[in-house]
């Protein structure tokens, strides 16, 4: 399974990663724009956007990205590590 991380912090990309290989999934983590961002993201099987630390015009970009493939869009206000082990328990039971 693929991932996609759209916000959180910077200290916290590693640990990020990590626990995505925890759970077998590929992880791609953007906390910053870049400006090929819209490009980047690709096609991935969940999108998770923590959007307390990311901006509108990133979350738009991301959302409009993904459009017209099978991605799962998951919105979490809290950029934690516990959020997104949460998040990857409820979506990766059949992996």
């Amino acid at each position: 399974m693929s991932v996609v991380i759209v916000g959180g912090h910077d200290r916290m990309v590693s640990q990020y990663v990590k626990i995505c290989k925890a759970f077998n999934c590929k992880a791609k983590v953007f906390t910053q724009m870049s400006a090929e961002f819209g490009k980047q993201i690709g096609a991935p099987d969940l999108l998770v956007l923590f959007t307390s630390t990311v901006s509108h015009k990133m979350i738009r970009t991301a959302v409009d990205g993904t459009k017209g493939g099978k991605t799962e869009i998951v919105r979490c206000h809290s950029s934690s590590k516990t959020a997104l082990e949460e998040i990857l328990q409820e979506r990766c039971n059949a992996c």
